[in-house]
């Protein structure tokens, strides 16, 4: 059976929405889409929003107002005077130190006596210096009877040769009245010429013999005095450490170097002191000082002459500033205060006292109590607004300062609220916002110093 050819068929058309589109329909105008103005209006808005949403956002770094102290700005006097913090101390002090050390024997005083000069306190022992007493004491001895021995030695050298002398002078007159008469007979034939000269030769002998007997007695002499002159040298040695030794023996003998009253002195017997070691101090009660340091803020205006007073039961010592330590240690310089009339009664080393030193004259200004802001440099301080919560830091201009003032030169209005309690852990924050109890009350400002 014969098929019969299928005709070709053409592709289905592809749906409307996929057919490519010609130019000209790319090139008609489309309405515009209803989000554009949309998107617009809310760009627009979006600061508005945000400065509405800061204003109504709380400001400041929030702070419980119970730990914060603050103070009211005053107007009024201000007081130039310095508080400081003095312990007394005598003028003079005489330290008594152990010179030898040993165990204590006895003890003669107690801390806090009044004792006199050359007072015995305690009593040491050191048989190490009793032994060395004692072998000095020995070879002085024995350098002492060796020098006698030399001393007779050497006066019977002299007597020996005083007698050997004696005899040779004599044999040489003997000799020289032999050798005249000889030459008187030789003269008168009566003995040969031999015989004179025999005789005259015997006398020239015994004076050549006196002359080497003078001479050798002299230098044994001067040898025997020579030794016996070092021997005195050396026993006047011994004798001189045999006198330092004994000094040092008595220095166990601790005796006081002046009067005064006995401080620092706990020695106990059977306990051992050293050499060196410090056992007490004298303190001189007539004259007394008052030391104290000073913050070296003050250096520049705290100098010798400075007036100050001490007030202790119901009455007022003036004092005069005599001197100052020149070097600042630690932020701090030591002073030293002398009463101008006789001291209080029943002073006591390192009783402790407050005393106010003038620095000025009173002068009205504005002025803040101190507080520990100032330990953070006080170039700022946080202002608060109208007794309410917040307080914004402010740059404010410090003048002088006192133990309980701080002059206030520019920044702050007298009745302004201060913080003056620590603030150091909101460093860097413009605002604080204050929250809890206290927080929309105004404190009572403190009282003005007198």
């Amino acid at each position: 059976m014969q098929r019969s050819p299928e005709t070709p068929t053409a592709p289905p058309a592809p749906p409307a929405h996929l057919r490519a589109l010609s130019g000209a329909a790319m090139d008609r105008l489309l309405p515009p889409s209803r989000w554009r103005h949309a998107r617009r209006a809310a760009w627009a808005l979006l600061p508005a929003l945000a400065l509405l949403a800061w204003a109504l956002a709380p400001q400041g770094v929030r702070v419980q107002a119970r730990d914060l102290q603050w103070a009211t700005v005053e107007q009024g006097p201000f007081l130039d005077e310095l508080t400081l913090r003095a312990q007394a101390q005598p003028q003079e002090q005489l330290m008594i130190d152990a010179t030898e050390g040993g165990r204590v024997e006895a003890v003669q005083v107690r801390d806090g006596q009044a004792i006199t000069a050359g007072q015995t306190l305690v009593l040491l022992s050191n048989p190490q210096r009793e032994q060395e007493v004692l072998a000095r004491t020995a070879e002085v001895a024995q350098q002492l009877a060796n020098l006698s021995t030399l001393r007779a030695a050497q006066a019977g050298a002299q007597a020996q040769w005083r007698r050997e002398l004696a005899q040779r002078r004599h044999e040489l007159a003997l000799a020289s009245d032999e050798s005249e008469r000889q030459q008187a007979l030789a003269a008168q034939g009566f003995v040969s010429p031999l015989a004179a000269r025999n005789a005259r030769r015997q006398a020239e002998l015994q004076a050549e013999l006196l002359r080497q007997c003078e001479e050798d007695s002299q230098a044994e002499l001067r040898v025997r005095a020579r030794t016996v002159t070092e021997m005195e040298r050396a026993v006047q040695g011994l004798s001189s450490g045999l006198t330092l030794v004994r000094q040092a023996a008595g220095r166990l003998t601790v005796r006081s170097p002046g009067a005064g009253q006995l401080s620092g002195f706990d020695l106990q017997v059977g306990s051992v002191v050293r050499a060196g070691e410090r056992l007490g101090r004298i303190d001189d009660r007539r004259h007394w000082r008052l030391q104290a340091e000073v913050d070296e803020f003050y250096d520049a205006r705290v100098r010798p002459g400075l007036e100050a007073r001490l007030t202790l039961g119901g009455k007022t010592w003036p004092l005069v500033l005599r001197d100052r330590q020149e070097t600042v240690q630690q932020g701090r310089f030591r002073v030293s205060f002398a009463f101008a009339d006789p001291p209080p009664e029943g002073l006591r080393a390192g009783q402790s006292f407050e005393l106010s030193v003038q620095l000025g004259a009173p002068a009205q200004a504005l002025w803040l109590p101190t507080g520990a802001y100032l330990d953070e440099g006080g170039g700022s301080v946080y202002v608060r607004e109208n007794g309410g919560p917040l307080a914004h830091r402010r740059a404010v201009q410090l003048g002088r300062r006192t133990g309980t003032q701080v002059e206030l030169l520019a920044g702050l209005r007298a009745g302004e609220r201060v913080l003056v309690s620590a603030s150091a852990r909101h460093a860097g924050q413009p605002v604080l916002r204050l929250v809890g109890e206290g927080a929309d009350e105004a404190e009572r400002p403190p009282a003005s110093p007198r």
